[in-house]
C-alpha cells in the first residue's frame, strides 16, 4: 500500500465541484463504454469517501487501469461504477454522513473497485446493520500477475463485531411500574387501617387518660300519703370524695375530715389509699361520704385539702321518723331500696343515673381542660308514688297500738284499716316500730311489718269464715238453734268451749257470743272439709293479698286430704291455719262489702317525673258470700259486742252498731308455736252500713291479749269516725235471744 505521503496530488485541471452541464455535453460525446476524464462534474460526480477521509478517485491505485490504450498510466481512466452509481444521490449522501449512511444501506454489500478489488463495508460501532468502508489496499497489477515482491498480504475480512445485548427497557418499565404500584397499595391500606379501623384504639388510649367520670344521681322519686303529704323524699345534699393520685398525706387529710364526716379516720385513710381499678388505671374517684349536709360539705371545701372535692347529691329523709316505718322501708346510702315499699318499687322510685365525662391536665394541672371533651347523660328521674295511706290516721294508730302493747309487755302488734268498698289501706302499723332515718340503729326483727309478715293461728275470729260458709250454702239460718254440749271430741283430743252451756240449747248468735267452739265444729261438721276449705280460699287464706309489700307472707291452709282425726276440730276455730292481720282484715272486709272481697292496696297513683299521675290497675274482686248471706252475718257479728257476757263487750261504740269477733290464737315461729297467746278482735263500724274494718293482732307472752285487741280497736275506729266524719245510722241492734225454748 502506498504511503499517505507518496500519494499523488488531486489533478489541479479537475475542477472540485462538477458541471452538471459540461457533464451532459461529455455524456452526449462519449462511447457507450467509456467517460471523457474531463468531464467529471455534477452531483453524480461526486466522490465516495474512505474511513480516512479520501475519495476513490484521490487513491493512485485506484486511478490507475494498466493496459488501457491511449491511457499508459492508467490515469487517463476513471474507475468503472459499480451498481451503487444506480443512485444518483448516493455518493452525496455519504460525503454527508462521513462514508456510512451508504454502508448502513448497503448491508455490508461488496463494493467493486476499477482495480478488480472490492470494499467491503464495515459495521458502524454502535450503529446497527450500518457497515464501515474496508481499508484501502495497494492496486494489483492488471492481468492477475503475481504479487510483486514485498508487499503486504492481503488480509481477510474480519467479521464485523456484534454489539453487546441490551436489556428490553420496556420490561423494566412495567416491572418499575408493578413495584411502585404495590408499595403505594400497601402504604394506603395501612393508612385506612389506621384512619378507620385503628383510630378509635389509638384515640380513645390517648384521651382515656385524661378523662374523668362523674355520677349525675337520678332524684328518686318521693312517697306521699293520700292527702299529697311526704311520707319520705329526697332532699338536695353533697357528696364527699377524694383523688387518691392527689392527697398528698392521708392521714393528715383524713384528722381534718373525720370531725366533720362522723367516720373514723382509719376508714377514710384506706378510702383514700392509692389503688388500682379494674381496667389496671389508677383510681381518681372514691366517695368518703354520701348525703352530707349542704352547709358541712361547704365546711369542708373551705380546708382546701388537695384531693378532696364535693359534688351534687341527695339524702332520703323521712319527716314522720318511725311514722310507718314498718311499711315504708328505707333505702341505702346509694339510695337503692332495701326493704318495704322502697324495696318493692325500687325500680320506680330509683330512676337512672347519669354521668358527666370531660378532660383533664395532669400535674399541677389537674384541673378540667377548658374547651375540653365534655359528655354530660342527663340523670332521669325516678317516679313518685301516692299511697291509700292517711298520715294523721297512721300516726293515731300506731300511737295507741304502741300504748297499749307497752301495758302488757307485748312483743309484737299488728293493726290494719281497710276502706271495705274500695280495698285501700288506711293505715298499718307494726310494733314494734323504728326510725327510718337511722335505721341501722335497730335489729332487723323490729323493722318487720307485722301486718304482712306475722304469721299467727287466727283463732275464734276464724269462726266467722265457718258460720259464714254455713249461711251460704244453707246448712244453718240465722234462727237455727241446738243443744250444746260442753265439749266435743275429734280423734284423740276433745274441745271444750270457754263459755260453757251445760247442754242447754244455744242460737248461732249465742254461738258466735260466746265464741262456741264445740257450736262451731258442729256447723263445720254439716259443712264438710271440702266446703270448709273451698271458702278457706275464697276468703283469700292461703296466699298473699298482693298488697304491694316486699315479703308478705302467704299462710297456709290444710287441704281435706291432709286432715286428721282432731284436725276436724281444730280447723274450724282457727287452729292448725296460718294467716297474716292483712289476709284476715281482708276476710272481715268482704262481709262488710256485702260479700265482695276486694284485693288490698297501698299504692293509689304513679306520679310520673313530668308531674303526670297514672292510676294503679284496678284491684282484683270476687264475690265470697250473697249480699243477704253478707248482711245476716253482720247481724250475727253484733252479738259478741252487744249481748251480756259477750266476748267483745270493750269494743263497743255509743250510737254506733259495732259489728266483731274476738280471737285467741297462738304465733308461729319457724313452723312452732311461741310462748304465750295473739289475742285479735276484728270489727266493721257499722253493721248496717259499714265503711271501715279494722283488725288487731297483739302476741303477749304472759297473757292478757285481751286487754289490747278489742279496746284498742274501740279508740281506734273512734278516731275514725271522727276523722271521716262518719254519722251513726240511727237504728238499734237487734235483740237476740241467745237460749232459743
Amino acid at each position: 500500500m502506498t504511503p499517505r505521503s507518496d500519494e499523488p496530488r488531486r489533478d489541479a485541471s479537475v475542477s472540485r465541484r462538477g458541471s452538471s452541464r459540461a457533464g451532459r455535453d461529455t455524456e452526449r460525446g462519449a462511447d457507450s463504454g467509456a467517460r471523457s476524464g474531463s468531464g467529471l462534474g455534477g452531483i453524480s460526480d461526486a466522490r465516495a469517501y474512505t474511513p480516512r477521509g479520501r475519495t476513490v478517485r484521490d487513491s493512485p491505485e485506484l486511478r490507475r487501469t494498466p493496459g488501457v490504450s491511449g491511457d499508459p498510466g492508467g490515469r487517463s481512466r476513471r474507475t468503472p461504477r459499480t451498481e451503487r452509481s444506480a443512485d444518483p444521490f448516493r455518493p452525496a449522501l455519504q460525503v454527508l454522513d462521513g462514508g456510512r449512511a451508504g454502508a448502513a444501506r448497503t448491508a455490508r454489500r461488496a463494493v467493486p473497485t476499477g482495480a478488480g478489488r472490492t470494499i467491503t463495508p464495515r459495521p458502524v460501532r454502535g450503529g446497527g446493520d450500518v457497515a464501515k468502508p474496508a481499508r484501502r489496499r495497494p492496486a494489483e497489477p492488471a492481468g492477475g500477475g503475481t504479487r510483486t515482491a514485498g508487499a503486504p498480504a492481503r488480509r481477510p475480512a474480519r467479521r464485523p463485531r456484534r454489539p453487546p445485548r441490551l436489556a428490553d427497557p420496556h420490561r423494566r418499565l412495567r416491572l418499575g411500574t408493578l413495584l411502585a404500584l404495590a408499595m403505594f397499595t400497601t402504604i394506603g391500606i395501612r393508612l385506612v387501617a389506621l384512619q378507620v379501623v385503628d383510630a378509635p384504639e389509638y384515640d380513645g388510649g390517648g384521651v382515656g387518660d385524661r378523662l374523668r367520670t362523674v355520677v349525675l344521681p337520678a332524684p328518686r322519686g318521693a312517697i306521699y300519703d293520700r292527702s299529697g303529704a311526704a311520707l319520705a323524699h329526697s332532699v338536695e345534699a353533697r357528696y364527699v370524695y377524694a383523688d387518691p393520685e392527689l392527697v398528698d398525706d392521708p392521714a393528715r387529710t383524713a384528722a381534718a375530715l373525720s370531725p366533720l364526716l362522723g367516720f373514723p379516720a382509719s376508714k377514710l385513710t384506706e378510702e383514700m389509699r392509692k389503688r388500682k381499678r379494674p381496667d389496671g388505671r389508677p383510681s381518681n374517684f372514691e366517695y368518703l361520704a354520701r348525703g352530707v349536709e349542704v352547709g358541712t360539705a361547704e365546711k369542708i371545701m373551705d380546708l382546701n385539702l388537695k384531693g378532696i372535692g364535693t359534688g351534687r347529691d341527695e339524702r332520703r329523709e323521712v319527716p314522720g321518723g318511725d311514722l310507718a316505718a314498718n311499711l315504708l322501708g328505707f333505702t341505702s346510702q346509694d339510695r337503692v331500696g332495701l326493704e318495704g315499699i322502697e324495696a318493692r318499687y325500687d325500680e320506680l322510685l330509683r330512676g337512672v343515673n347519669g354521668e358527666r365525662e370531660y378532660e383533664v391536665g395532669k400535674g399541677d394541672l389537674a384541673a378540667e381542660i377548658p374547651g375540653g371533651h365534655n359528655k354530660v347523660t342527663p340523670a332521669r328521674p325516678g317516679s313518685s308514688l301516692q299511697l291509700t295511706i292517711d298520715r294523721d290516721l297512721q300516726f293515731m294508730v300506731q300511737r295507741i297500738l304502741a300504748k297499749r302493747m307497752q301495758e302488757v309487755n307485748g312483743t309484737t302488734g299488728a293493726a290494719v284499716v281497710l276502706d271495705v268498698r274500695t280495698g285501700e289501706v288506711l293505715a298499718q302499723a307494726s310494733y314494734p316500730t323504728y326510725d327510718a332515718a337511722d335505721w341501722k340503729k335497730y335489729d332487723a326483727s323490729d323493722r318487720n311489718d307485722a301486718a304482712t309478715s306475722f304469721v299467727v293461728d287466727p283463732g275464734s275470729v276464724h269462726k266467722a269464715i265457718v258460720f259464714g260458709a254455713g249461711l251460704e250454702e244453707g246448712v244453718i239460718t240465722p234462727d237455727t238453734a241446738w243443744p250444746t254440749p260442753s265439749g266435743i271430741r275429734k280423734g284423740d283430743q276433745t274441745f271444750r268451749d270457754t263459755h260453757p252451756v251445760q247442754g242447754r240449747k244455744l242460737s248461732v248468735a249465742g254461738m258466735l257470743g260466746f265464741s262456741s267452739n264445740v257450736g262451731t265444729i258442729r256447723v263445720a261438721d254439716k259443712l264438710g272439709a271440702e266446703k270448709l276449705y273451698e271458702y278457706q280460699l275464697r276468703f283469700g287464706l292461703g296466699r298473699p293479698t298482693g298488697e304491694g309489700v316486699f315479703g308478705e307472707a302467704s299462710g297456709r291452709v290444710l287441704k281435706p286430704s291432709e286432715y286428721s282425726g282432731s284436725t276436724y276440730g281444730s280447723v274450724p276455730i282457727g287452729h292448725s291455719v296460718d294467716v297474716t292481720p292483712l289476709q284476715m282484715a281482708a276476710a272481715y272486709a268482704a262481709i262488710a262489702n256485702n260479700g265482695t272481697w276486694v284485693q288490698p292496696h297501698l299504692v293509689r297513683e304513679i306520679i310520673g317525673p313530668d308531674g303526670k299521675r297514672k292510676p294503679v290497675p284496678a284491684p282484683q274482686t270476687r264475690q265470697v258470700l250473697r249480699p243477704e248471706t253478707a248482711a245476716a252475718l253482720r247481724t250475727l257479728l253484733e252479738a259478741p259486742v252487744t249481748i251480756d257476757g259477750g266476748t267483745a263487750t270493750q269494743a263497743a261504740i255509743k250510737g254506733y252498731r259495732v259489728a266483731g269477733k274476738t280471737g285467741t290464737g297462738s304465733r308461729v315461729v319457724d313452723g312452732r308455736y311461741a310462748p304465750g297467746e295473739v289475742a285479735s278482735f276484728i270489727g266493721m263500724d257499722q253493721a248496717d252500713d259499714p265503711r271501715y274494718v279494722i283488725a288487731v293482732f297483739a302476741h303477749t307472752p304472759s297473757g292478757g291479749g285481751g286487754d289490747v285487741s278489742a279496746p284498742a280497736f274501740k279508740e281506734m275506729m273512734e278516731f275514725v269516725l271522727r276523722h271521716y266524719r262518719v254519722p251513726a245510722t240511727g237504728t238499734a241492734p237487734p235483740k237476740f235471744v241467745v237460749y232459743p225454748r
